[in-house]
């Protein structure tokens, strides 16, 4: 599952790349009047692919998992996110950014021994 949440981040990623290039591409207006230019995005296009396999292995976690502890793994795309903007996008930390993450995974390690299995 923590895989999982390494390709969803992956796509969260490319739909920023993509959605910075639709800036490019004449913005809101031109995929209003030409949706077709969304096809030309392959950053976009990866993006949904990336999101598509997460959703696949996303249903066999479930298949063998207890969804009240899946779900709230998949929260760790906040890190991987957070962590990839930085690096990738040059954006700034702050503590509060920082805090929130932290009890994001405190919370999913709470959940995780919570479990059953």
């Amino acid at each position: 599952m923590v895989f999982c949440t390494f390709i969803s981040a992956a796509a969260q990623v490319f739909f920023k790349i993509g959605a910075n290039q639709l800036k490019s591409m004449g913005g809101a207006a031109a995929v209003v009047s030409k949706p077709w230019i969304l096809l030309q995005n392959f950053p976009l296009i990866g993006g949904l692919a990336l999101y598509g396999l997460f959703t696949l292995f996303f249903i066999f976690a479930l298949r063998d998992g207890e969804l009240s502890v899946v779900y709230p793994i998949i929260t760790l795309n906040y890190v991987w996110v957070m962590l990839l903007s930085v690096v990738l996008f040059h954006e700034a930390l702050n503590p509060f950014k920082v805090s929130g993450v932290a009890a994001i995974m405190l919370g999913v390690m709470i959940v995780g021994k919570g479990s059953g299995k």
